[in-house]
């Protein structure tokens, strides 16, 4: 049995979407100008404060319309400006940083030195492209000093009523081979651990292969994890009961997630999550119209297009869980239509993250 998704255009200005299994839920889609790089989105919702790293990574995020622009002046700046704040702070980075990583911080601090520096030369020389994938390196580097920073601790405690469901303490890596390819996505745990956890034990137990695809509408969502048969989710083997996944999204504002609730029921209408639905490849959490709390196993891909999107808030956000993003095969994604299959997703990182239970 399918858990429904509709999507009914209104007007030109509205696009009405239900992710859910039932009755629609009514959804405008986000503004044309959403964030378009996951990875980008992934570094923001790290759960860290490290300021000067941060500052440096803002920096260098916000140079997208200057180089649209060629505007290599403020590229210089932006690349100069970086490099200032990292020699002039790398040993409070360093310091912050645990003694069993401190000599992969100091080479990662090394690399994205001389890559500010070498970002410096590409805007005197005006070579778009260079500037563009050295950029792009400095801020993998930062996203990668500033996963050396996370403690081992985990930075809230899930509710005691949850103890008996799965929950990811970190995040992993996953390839999901499909007919037409594979794509490959991060789970993030730090931010939805027992939406995460689901996906990840249910990726290990092999429950999703060679399931299909059981919505494909353009533009808009990829839905999957229905099982064949009766069941609409995944049936404990032990009691033969369906297992749900509550509803789990994590704000800014506060430091442990809201479960059960929509960022709407709880009056916080223009918070965004820590993971939005901002971007092509966004990971969700599927349940009924009736109870945001049903969710069990089917998960679906916001498939983000800004030049198709109509002006409006997104309304997915707080009414779903987003769990993680595809980051790699997104021409595969993109082919992917109704009755395409997933082959298999394996979990290639972050296995050892993942709790059968509290």
């Amino acid at each position: 049995m399918t858990k429904q998704n509709y999507l009914i255009p209104l007007i030109t200005v509205l696009i009405a979407i239900c992710l859910g299994c039932s009755s629609p839920v009514e959804a405008v889609l986000p503004p044309g100008n959403a964030v378009k790089d996951p990875s980008a989105i992934l570094r923001k919702a790290l759960p860290v404060d490290q300021k000067d790293l941060q500052e440096i990574q803002n920096k260098l995020e916000n140079t997208n319309d200057a180089i649209k622009n060629k505007r290599w002046k403020l590229l210089g700046q932006a690349a100069t400006s970086s490099q200032f704040q990292l020699r002039a702070h790398k040993n409070q980075i360093l310091n912050e940083i645990p003694n069993t990583r401190i000599k992969k911080g100091k080479e990662l601090i090394t690399r994205l030195e001389d890559n500010l520096i070498d970002l410096e030369t590409q805007a005197e020389e005006q070579n778009q492209s260079q500037y563009i994938n050295i950029r792009n390196q400095s801020l993998q580097e930062i996203g990668n000093l500033e996963a050396l920073l996370l403690s081992d601790d985990f930075p809230f405690i899930i509710p005691e009523r949850f103890n008996d469901l799965p929950r990811l303490l970190g995040r992993s890596t996953v390839a999901i081979n499909t007919n037409k390819g594979t794509m490959k996505a991060i789970i993030d745990g730090y931010n939805a651990p027992l939406t995460a956890g689901a996906f990840i034990d249910l990726s290990l137990k092999g429950f999703y292969d060679d399931l299909p695809f059981i919505r494909a509408e353009d533009f808009y969502v990829l839905q999957a994890g229905d099982p064949i048969g009766d069941a609409i989710g995944y049936e404990d083997p032990n009691t033969g009961l369906e297992r749900n996944v509550p509803l789990e999204i994590r704000v800014p504002e506060k430091e442990d997630p809201y479960y059960g609730q929509t960022l709407e029921d709880i009056g916080l209408y223009k918070s965004q999550p820590i993971l939005p639905f901002a971007t092509h490849g966004t990971l969700g959490w599927a349940h009924s119209n009736e109870d945001v709390n049903d969710g069990s196993s089917q998960f679906f891909i916001f498939l983000y297009d800004a030049e198709l999107t109509p002006a409006g808030r997104n309304l997915i956000d707080g009414r779903n869980a987003a769990f993680g993003y595809i980051i790699d095969g997104f021409k595969v994604l993109d082919e992917l239509v109704v009755d395409d299959k997933i082959l298999s997703i394996k979990v290639i990182e972050g296995e050892e993250y993942l709790q059968d239970q509290a």
